[in-house]
């Protein structure tokens, strides 16, 4: 049987010898391989006319991690601690609303979470631990491996993660210092972290259209976290 064609929005970076390039962390690909997909790199630089085409032969987007979006796309409060990727905010924004209308299977990770609900019409905490009081430290990535399981996340009954997942309660890494504030219109939560932070979410009556804001492509030696990328690449199929 022919794999899914998958594909995953990547960034731009500079090598170490200065030279422009476009990347994706090879465990976004590895776990799109092992889920049965075929995956694909999904630069930013691409037109619309480009990102349509690819978009109507894609059986699937996955929408990755990354740096902050645009305070220009939603109405965000200014803080010194955001990065943007401009280039990223302008196909991944219209790519998500092209796939929702399209009914196209799409997962997002983290930035891949809060691309989903900017595009819908949602905005963002900025720097989470100034903006939510009794906010975690959600950014934990420094010092410590990226599967660290940093906390629980509840999983709200009656949603498809939860059917994914198969429990009530799951341990997630964190690696992000921004989040859900406001949610879109026809968005429906389905984890929250122990402060309350929306981190997950899901379009009901979608053939598939999942976020969640840890890092399930560095879980997946847990059986649960490599179900969410087995289910997506058979929605796909």
């Amino acid at each position: 049987m022919p794999r899914s064609l998958i594909g995953i929005t990547a960034c731009h970076v500079t090598t170490n010898q200065g030279l422009p390039a476009v990347r994706i962390l090879s465990a976004y690909v590895t776990a799109v391989i092992n889920a049965g997909g075929a995956p694909i790199l999904i630069p930013p630089d691409l037109d619309e006319d480009s990102w349509r085409t690819l978009l109507a032969r894609l059986d699937g987007v996955l929408f990755s991690g990354g740096a902050d979006i645009g305070l220009e796309h939603f109405d965000g409060e200014p803080h010194p601690a955001i990065v943007v990727e401009s280039d990223r905010d302008a196909i991944e924004l219209p790519l998500l609303r092209a796939a929702v209308e399209a009914d196209k299977p799409l997962l997002g990770i983290c930035r891949g979470l809060q691309v989903m609900n900017v595009a819908l019409g949602g905005t963002l905490f900025t720097h989470i631990l100034d903006q939510l009081p009794g906010a975690l430290q959600h950014d934990q990535a420094k010092g410590r491996e990226r599967s660290f399981l940093a906390h629980p996340a509840q999983v709200e009954a009656g949603t498809r993660l939860a059917d994914i997942l198969g429990a009530a309660q799951v341990q997630v890494n964190s690696l992000h210092h921004q989040g859900i504030k406001d949610l879109a219109p026809g968005l429906i939560p389905a984890a929250y972290a122990p402060d309350g932070l929306i981190e997950g979410i899901e379009l009901p009556g979608h053939r598939f259209a999942l976020a969640v804001q840890w890092h399930p492509e560095w879980l997946t030696e847990h059986e649960e976290m490599m179900r969410l990328f087995r289910r997506f690449v058979e929605a796909a199929g």
